[in-house]
């Protein structure tokens, strides 16, 4: 274990997501959703795939025992990729970070409906003050009057967004059920290729010719979408979950940089007080998931035969 690595690949992972939601952001104008997912997944394919090969394990470590599951997962997962991908082009940059920031705390709510998961009056508080986050970066775009075409094109984008969090939190879901049997270089990989297959099911829907330079960003867009993966899965084998999941959060003052340098976007008041409150919610849960932790391993080293 080497915490200090974990966190640096953790950050780096964050950096490379950022960057990549701005390249499908920059194309989002012409470039359909589902078109944009196809390239995102296709081209993190090879990414993972030379990963794979160089560390010698691509023959077992892409093998499945639950190929429903992973089916179930891509169909879900890709949905909420789709929509995160239309909310890029309704919404800025920053809101569209931070309503995504729901995801993490509306998983602790399905966890506890579909896993069975236990959820006290601690974390449930937690998933209160989250919720109450997003709904405050909601507020202004869901109240929108003064200028109606906007407005109706803002909520839209709100509403895309919080949706595509919800199905990124049921994708959570089935990732959780899925690592009790498969590995996470296959739940990863295989993710990618249900997501290139579905993605085509969008080809009636609109696909456009992209210009060159828009192919070069979409395929770029893949390309960090595949080392970005690589770099999230590498930062836990340095580091527990409860050390690394924390700078997930950095991501908003990346795209808050990046929105603005970039597409011109000033973040809100309202925006950043809201997601201030669902990085709080955020930050409690996974302290709380990590003192139960620390209680578990207690109870277990008190149960151990003393010789």
């Amino acid at each position: 274990m080497n915490p200090l690595r974990g966190i640096l690949l953790k950050l780096a992972s964050v950096s490379v997501f950022i960057v990549m939601a701005s390249l499908i952001k920059a194309t989002a104008a012409h470039v359909p959703p589902g078109q944009a997912v196809f390239f995102r997944s296709f081209f993190a394919i090879p990414v993972i795939f030379v990963w794979l090969a160089l560390r010698h394990e691509l023959r077992g470590s892409i093998r499945v025992q639950d190929p429903l599951g992973h089916v179930w997962r891509g169909i879900v997962g890709t949905t909420a990729m789709g929509l995160g991908f239309a909310g890029l082009g309704l919404l800025p940059l920053p809101e569209v970070t931070a309503i995504g920031y729901a995801a993490p705390i509306l998983t602790v709510v399905f966890a506890a409906m579909f896993l069975g998961e236990q959820v006290r009056a601690f974390r449930l508080a937690a998933v209160a003050l989250g919720m109450a986050g997003v709904l405050i970066v909601l507020s202004p775009r869901l109240t929108a009057v003064a200028d109606p075409a906007a407005g109706s094109r803002e909520a839209l984008g709100a509403m895309v967004v919080l949706m595509g969090a919800t199905c990124a939190a049921l994708a959570q879901v089935f990732v959780r059920k899925l690592v009790a049997t498969e590995r996470t270089s296959a739940i990863v990989f295989w993710f990618s290729v249900t997501a290139s297959a579905l993605s085509l099911l969008t080809l009636p829907f609109g696909w456009v010719v992209p210009t060159a330079r828009e192919a070069a960003l979409l395929v770029a867009a893949g390309l960090c979408g595949g080392v970005g993966q690589i770099l999230l899965t590498s930062s836990y084998r340095h580091a527990d979950a409860s050390v690394v999941a924390p700078f997930e959060y950095a991501s908003i003052l990346l795209a808050i940089g990046i929105g603005y340098a970039v597409f011109g976007e000033v973040p809100t008041l309202v925006m950043l007080a809201g997601a201030s409150l669902v990085i709080l919610a955020g930050v409690l849960i996974i302290w709380r998931e990590r003192q139960l932790g620390l209680e578990r391993a207690r109870q277990r080293g008190s149960m151990t035969p003393q010789g």
